[in-house]
C-alpha cells in the first residue's frame, strides 16, 4: 500500500479537491491508500495571524469569516444538498471552538505555544473532515481520522518530537481495525501523552505521511504538491531550472536543509530508516513522473544535483585569543544555543582557532548575542574575547550532489561563477562527506548568484548573457538584426542565449529583465520607453543585478566613457566599438584594463581598430604565446584607403575625394578623415596593446593635405583649395607611378615609436595590391620575420562593425564558460 500526502494547494479549491479524489480513486483500485491532508492553502497563515491579532487585542472576525466561507463554498460545490448539513454542523462546531480559543487569548493577551498549536490544528481538522465526507460520496469506505489521537509526541509545542514506538503501535492497531477503509488523516498535528494537541513543525504534514508509512511498512510515499518534483533550483529564481528524476536521501536532505521547500528534512528520516521511496508529484500534472527519493539511485552525469538557498540569514562572528587551544569552547557555545532552541544553520572556524562564524535565523540573532555575552562574561571582561558581531541581510547558497566527491574542480567552478559576477563570499562551509558546499553572500545578490551558479554547473543548458545596449544607430540596429538571425545557431552550437535586457539611445530607454523582443524592439522603445538618461540607464543596469551582464557601447560619444570604471567595479563586462575611451590619456586606458582584470570581467574592443577584422585579438594572441612584435604596419582608414587606391591614372585627387564623399566613405567634412586623427587613435590603441605607454602627442602624423586645405573655413572652401593644389597631388602620383610604386598612407609602430605618413611602396610590399576601402595590417615578429602575418579586409561599415561587436559579446559568453 501507499501513503498519499496532499499539500495546501492540492486541497485549496473545489476544482483541486476533485482532482485529488480522482487520484485517490485510481490508487484505490490497486490497494486502499492512507491519505494525509494539509490545511487548505492560506488557512494556516490566517490562523497564525488571527492568533497573533488576538494576543494584541486586535480584531480577527474577518479572518475567521474568511476561513469559514472558504470551507463552506467547497461543501456547497461538491456535496449534494442532502449531504451538506452534517458537515456544516461539524465544521461549525470547530469554528465555534476556535472562536472561543481566540477570545480567551484576547482576554488574557497571552499566546502560549500550547494554545497556538491548538489554534493551528483547526486548519487540518477542518480540511480533512470536509474532504473525507466529500470522498464518501464516491466510495463508502472513506474515513476521517484525527491523526493527533494516533501520533504521540513529547510536550515540545510547535516542534514536537514523535514517540516512535508508541505511535507505530497505535497506528498499526488502528489500521488493522480499518483495513477495508480509505483513511483520510490530518497532517501536521499530534498529541502529547496527556492528550494535548502538539504540532510537528515545518513540513509537519509530510512528516505525518512518513510516520504512517514507516509504521505500516508502506511500499511508497507520494507527496502531491504544485511543482514537478524537486528541481535543480527554485524555479521562481531560475527560469531554466528543471526537474530531477531521482535523488538519494542524502542529496534530498541536504537540498531541503538549505531551503528547498518541496520537502523537509524530518520528513525523510522515518522513510530513510526503512528505505521507503518518496515520490514528489504534481497534482496538476499527474502524468509527470516527478522525483524519486530513494537509497538505490542510478549513477548520474550531473556534477551536482541542485542549488538551494535560504534567503534571510544572519551571521555571528566570535573572535579572540581566549578560544585558541581551549578544549570545550565550541561545546559550551553550541550547547548554550541548543538549550535555547536556536538552530545553527552553518558553522565555520578559522584554522588558527581565533574565530568562529555561525549562521542563524535573523529572529534568533539578538537573543543569541545576549546569551553569548552572559555565558562568556568573564572572557569578555578579560578581553580574551571580542564582543560578538552580527551581520544581517545575508543569504546561504548551497550546491549539493553525491558526484561532487568524485569530480575535481567543483569549488573552482562555484567560486569562479560567483567572482565573475562580483558576488562577495562572507563565509564558506563544506562537510567532510563533500556532498555540499555552502557559502554565505549578500541577500541582494542571491538571485544573480543562483542563476550564475546554475549556468556554471548545468552546462548542457544554454548559458545566458544579459546585455545592455547603448546606441541604436546603424551599428546598433545591425547588431540587433544579427542577434535575431543567429539566435538559433548560438543555441545549437555555442549553448548560448543572449538576452537584450536594456536598450537606450539619446531619446528613450527601455528595460526588461526577461529580455526584449528583437522583432519589435524599435517600436517598443519608441512607444513604451522612458526618457533617456545615461546615468540612469547605467544605474538601472546595476540595480537589476543580473548574472553574466555585458554593457555594449555602440556609440562614438565621449559621454559613456566616464561610466566604464564604475561598470567594471560592479563586475559587468564591457564591449565597445567606441575608440575614444582607449585613445584618451594612457592612465585611463590602463585603469580600464586593470579594473576589468581586478574584478574578473572582460573588456573587449576589437572594433576600435579595423571594425570586424581580428586585429586586436591577433596581437593579443601573438603576445600571449610569447612571440615578440618587431614592427606593425597598417592602413586603418577605409576612407583614406579608398582615396589612394582610386587616385591613379587620369583620376584627380579632388575628383577622388569628392567621389568618396558621395559614396558615403567620408565624414561630412572629409578633413575629419584626411587629417589622420582617427587613424592616430587606432595606432595608439595598437601601440598600447603592444605594451607601450604612449600618449596621443607621441604619435607623429605627416599631413596629407597642404596647410591651406586644412585652414579652409568651410567644406566648400576646402574643396576649392584642394582643386587649387591639384598640381601638388599630381606630382606625388606621377612620381610614384614612374618609380613603379603606389601611394599609401601607412601607420607604423617600431621600437616604441609610432608614425603615420604618406609612403610610396612597390610590389614587394604587402600593401601594394590593396583595393577598394579595405584595411590591412602586417605583423613582423620573431616568428613572422621573413614573411609578415597579414590581416586584410573591410575595415568600416555597419555590417562588419556590428559583426565585430557581436563576436566580442559571444567571446564574453564562451571564452570564460
Amino acid at each position: 500500500m501507499k501513503v498519499l500526502k496532499f499539500g495546501g494547494t492540492s486541497v485549496g479549491s473545489a476544482e483541486n479537491i476533485k482532482t485529488l479524489l480522482r487520484l485517490v480513486a485510481e490508487e484505490k483500485q490497486k490497494n486502499n491508500p492512507v491519505v494525509v491532508l494539509s490545511a487548505m492553502s492560506g488557512v494556516t497563515n490566517l490562523l497564525t495571524d488571527m492568533a497573533e491579532s488576538a494576543e494584541r487585542g486586535e480584531d480577527y472576525d474577518s479572518s475567521l469569516k474568511e476561513i469559514e466561507a472558504k470551507h463552506f463554498a467547497v461543501i456547497r460545490s461538491l456535496l449534494p444538498a442532502a449531504a451538506q448539513n452534517p458537515v456544516f454542523t461539524r465544521l461549525k462546531i470547530f469554528f465555534n471552538e476556535l472562536e472561543d480559543l481566540l477570545q480567551a487569548v484576547s482576554n488574557l493577551r497571552e499566546l502560549s505555544l500550547q494554545t497556538k498549536d491548538q489554534i493551528l490544528s483547526y486548519g487540518e481538522r477542518c480540511s480533512t473532515f470536509m474532504i473525507a465526507h466529500i470522498a464518501s460520496q464516491t466510495f463508502n469506505e472513506a474515513l476521517y481520522v484525527n491523526g493527533a489521537e494516533l501520533i504521540k509526541t513529547d510536550s515540545n509545542f510547535g516542534q514536537a518530537k514523535v514517540d516512535t514506538e508508541l505511535t507505530e503501535l497505535l497506528i498499526n492497531d488502528f489500521h488493522q481495525a480499518n483495513k477495508s477503509k480509505v483513511l483520510f488523516v490530518t497532517g501536521f498535528i499530534a498529541s502529547n501523552h496527556a492528550g494535548r494537541i502538539t504540532t510537528l513543525g515545518r513540513g509537519g504534514s509530510d512528516y505525518t505521511a512518513a510516520v504512517w508509512a514507516a509504521a505500516l511498512n508502506a511500499e511508497e510515499i507520494e507527496i502531491w504538491t504544485d511543482v514537478n518534483g524537486m528541481m535543480t533550483a527554485d524555479p521562481r529564481i531560475v527560469k531554466k531550472a528543471f526537474s530531477l528524476p531521482e535523488l538519494s536521501y542524502t542529496e534530498a536532505m541536504e537540498l531541503s536543509y538549505f531551503g528547498a521547500k518541496v520537502i523537509y528534512p524530518p520528513t525523510m528520516i522515518p522513510a530513510f530508516m526503512k528505505k521507503i521511496p518518496i515520490v514528489i508529484k504534481n497534482t496538476f500534472e499527474p502524468d509527470f513522473a516527478g522525483t524519486y527519493i530513494k537509497s538505490d539511485v542510478k549513477p548520474s552525469s550531473l556534477p551536482i544535483k541542485g542549488i538551494s538557498s535560504i534567503d534571510h540569514i544572519s551571521i555571528i562572528n566570535l573572535t579572540g585569543s581566549g578560544m585558541v587551544g581551549k578544549a570545550g569552547f565550541s561545546g559550551r557555545l553550541f550547547s548554550l544555543l541548543s538549550r535555547e532552541q536556536i538552530n545553527v544553520v552553518l558553522i565555520t572556524q578559522s584554522s588558527s582557532e581565533h574565530s568562529i562564524t555561525f549562521a542563524v535565523k535573523p529572529t534568533d540573532a539578538s537573543h543569541a548575542i545576549t546569551l553569548i555575552k552572559k555565558e562568556f562574561e568573564l572572557e569578555l571582561d578579560a578581553k580574551k574575547l571580542e564582543l560578538p558581531e552580527v551581520e544581517n541581510n545575508l543569504a546561504v547558497l548551497a550546491i549539493v550532489g553525491e558526484n561532487m566527491k568524485h569530480t575535481p574542480g567543483m569549488s573552482g567552478r562555484l567560486f569562479n561563477a560567483l567572482g565573475r559576477n562580483g558576488i562577495n563570499v562572507r563565509a564558506i562551509a563544506q562537510g567532510s562527506s563533500e556532498y555540499n558546499i555552502s557559502v554565505i553572500i549578500s541577500s541582494a545578490d542571491l538571485s544573480k548568484a543562483v542563476n550564475a551558479v546554475h549556468d556554471a554547473f548545468f552546462t548542457d543548458l544554454k548559458r545566458t548573457l544579459n546585455i545592455f545596449c547603448l546606441g541604436t544607430g546603424s551599428i546598433g540596429k545591425t547588431l540587433f538584426n544579427q542577434l535575431k538571425e543567429q539566435m538559433p545557431f548560438l543555441a545549437a552550437n555555442n549553448d548560448l542565449q543572449v538576452k537584450v535586457a536594456g536598450i537606450s539611445n539619446t531619446r528613450k530607454m527601455i528595460f526588461n529583465a526577461e529580455g526584449l523582443s528583437l522583432e519589435d524592439w524599435e517600436q517598443e522603445l519608441n512607444n513604451h520607453g522612458e526618457q533617456a538618461n545615461l546615468a540612469g540607464f547605467v544605474e538601472r543596469m546595476k540595480a537589476l543585478n543580473l548574472p553574466n551582464c555585458v554593457f555594449v557601447d555602440n556609440t562614438a560619444s565621449e559621454s559613456p566613457i566616464k561610466f566604464y570604471q564604475g561598470i567594471f567595479e560592479n563586475s559587468i563586462s564591457v564591449v565597445t566599438c567606441n575608440k575614444k575611451g582607449n585613445s584618451a590619456d594612457f592612465a585611463q586606458y590602463k585603469s580600464f584594463k586593470d579594473t576589468a582584470r581586478k574584478f574578473g570581467v572582460d573588456f573587449y574592443y576589437e572594433t576600435n581598430v579595423g571594425a570586424g577584422l581580428p586585429i586586436i585579438r591577433t596581437l593579443k594572441e601573438l603576445m600571449m604565446s610569447g612571440d615578440k612584435v618587431a614592427r606593425i604596419e597598417a592602413i586603418l582608414s577605409g576612407t583614406i584607403s579608398y582615396i589612394f587606391n582610386n587616385f591613379k591614372g587620369e583620376a584627380g585627387f579632388y575628383e577622388t575625394v569628392k567621389e568618396a564623399q558621395e559614396l558615403g566613405y567620408t565624414e561630412p567634412d572629409p578633413r575629419d578623415d584626411l587629417n589622420g586623427k582617427d587613424f592616430m587613435r587606432k595606432m595608439l590603441i595598437l601601440a598600447r596593446d603592444a605594451g607601450y605607454p604612449l600618449e596621443a602627442e607621441d604619435v607623429k602624423i605627416d599631413n596629407i593635405l597642404p596647410e591651406a586645405c586644412l585652414r579652409a573655413a568651410t567644406v566648400e572652401d576646402f574643396y576649392n583649395e584642394l582643386q587649387a593644389n591639384s598640381a601638388y597631388f599630381e606630382e606625388l602620383k606621377n612620381k610614384a607611378a614612374n618609380d613603379g610604386k603606389v601611394l599609401r598612407y601607412i601607420g607604423k609602430l617600431e621600437d616604441g615609436n609610432v608614425e603615420i605618413s604618406l609612403q610610396m611602396v612597390d610590389d614587394s610590399h604587402p600593401f601594394y595590391m590593396l583595393s577598394g576601402s579595405d584595411n590591412i595590417i602586417s605583423f613582423t615578429t620573431d616568428r613572422y620575420k621573413s614573411r609578415p602575418l597579414v590581416v586584410k579586409g573591410p575595415g568600416a561599415g555597419a555590417e562588419v562593425t556590428a559583426a565585430g561587436v557581436f563576436a566580442d559579446i559571444i567571446n564574453v559568453g564562451t571564452l570564460n564558460n
